[in-house]
């Protein structure tokens, strides 16, 4: 059974949470570097990865890794690759990508260069002069990092945080994989009450939902890698039935949102319904100066507006305020709050438990977590 390395890029900060989905994956040889968890595996590996991972971004096959400085090191570095035991006789295999901190910052020119060079390399494999590229949509991504130059095949298709729940979201959403690694970070089980006081879309809530029920987030949901010829429609079939068998069909899990706008909540409601977990999740209109803890202790889990974004900083640092009047002392209860405020602490009214440098899209945030 042939073995092949895999990269999974995730959001900053999510790298040792995505470590520990690839081990349960099966993955094995794990690396993991800033943005990207490295493993090996099989074609089942790619399969379960695609369905099973709730924080990777995408999951690439890595075709080739090698320096280059300049555009005839790309030449020759793909000529030697492998590459027809991956793409097709009539493949089409469109590539784009990404330089920083190197030699090559042209990317309209290295996409020409590396469209040639895998146009010689499959040409010469198959006996062609010229390739059709008139059936399957292989998608190549590459990427040169401190002229290291990475040639990956995309197993994804669309992003991963697409889980077909959403596909209408309020102004500024909070991304699936990055709700679903602050989930991971709150511990949160199938026994637990979760609250999201500015629930917006639902995203975290659902995302909650999915880690106490053990949904895959995956599962509803279709992927490039299965019109890969060399993996089995086998592997993707045998992925998906060990998903639903490991979803729990009952638990005490609930969720609840509130939000101040109707449609927001309406959107949740919507939202919650598509994914499956509607009898799980309840949403009302309400103003955070209206919060109340409920008797039953509950772990918060939110992504307040950031003053980069919906309001100007003065109007979200006022909701911090009135966030602080509203949740402490904590007691039994948890929170977990995301914002890019490097003044949430002072303006909320107590120093955080712990606090975690994360990515909310290219915006630099913190977690802060409360639950002493």
């Amino acid at each position: 059974m042939n073995k092949y390395r895999f990269c999974a890029p995730c959001h900053f900060g999510l790298e040792k949470t995505l470590e520990f989905e690839v081990k349960k994956t099966g993955g094995e040889e794990i690396s993991v570097s800033d943005g990207k968890v490295y493993f090996s595996g099989t074609a089942e590996t790619c399969a379960k990865a695609n369905v099973f991972l709730s924080t990777a971004e995408r999951v690439y096959i890595i075709l080739g890794e090698f320096k280059a400085t300049n555009y005839d090191d790309i030449f020759s570095g793909i000529e030697k690759l492998p590459l027809s035991e991956f793409i097709g006789k009539n493949d089409a295999f469109p590539n784009n990508g990404h330089s920083i901190n190197s030699a090559l910052k042209s990317i309209p020119a290295v996409q020409k260069r590396v469209k040639l060079a895998m146009a010689r390399n499959l040409g010469r494999a198959y006996g062609l002069e010229r390739m059709p590229e008139t059936e399957n949509e292989c998608k190549i991504r590459f990427s040169i990092m401190k002229d290291m130059f990475s040639l990956y095949l995309d197993t994804s298709g669309d992003g991963l945080h697409k889980r077909g729940y959403r596909a209408v979201s309020n102004a500024a959403p909070i991304r699936e994989t990055l709700a679903a690694g602050i989930v991971d970070l709150a511990r949160v089980r199938e026994s637990d009450l979760v609250c999201d006081p500015f629930c917006g879309s639902g995203t975290i809530l659902i995302e909650s939902a999915f880690k106490a029920l053990n949904i895959a987030p995956g599962l509803k949901r279709r992927f490039a890698g299965e019109r890969l010829r060399f993996i089995p429609k086998s592997a993707w079939q045998n992925a998906r039935e060990e998903a639903r068998a490991l979803v729990k069909e009952t638990s005490d899990f609930r969720a609840v949102g509130f939000d101040i706008d109707p449609a927001c909540v309406k959107l949740t409601l919507e939202n919650a319904e598509k994914a499956g977990v509607s009898r799980f999740i309840s949403a009302k209109v309400r103003d955070i100066r209206d919060f109340k803890y409920p008797e039953r202790p509950v772990k918060i889990i939110t992504n307040p507006p950031y003053g980069e974004r919906l309001l100007e900083q003065e109007q979200a640092r006022e909701i911090y305020a009135v966030m602080g009047e509203k949740f402490i002392p904590v007691k039994n209860n948890q929170l977990y709050t995301i914002t890019s405020d490097e003044e949430f602490e002072n303006i909320f009214g107590k120093k955080a438990d712990k606090n975690r440098k994360l990515y909310n899209g290219m915006i630099k945030a913190r977690l802060y977590s409360y639950y002493l």
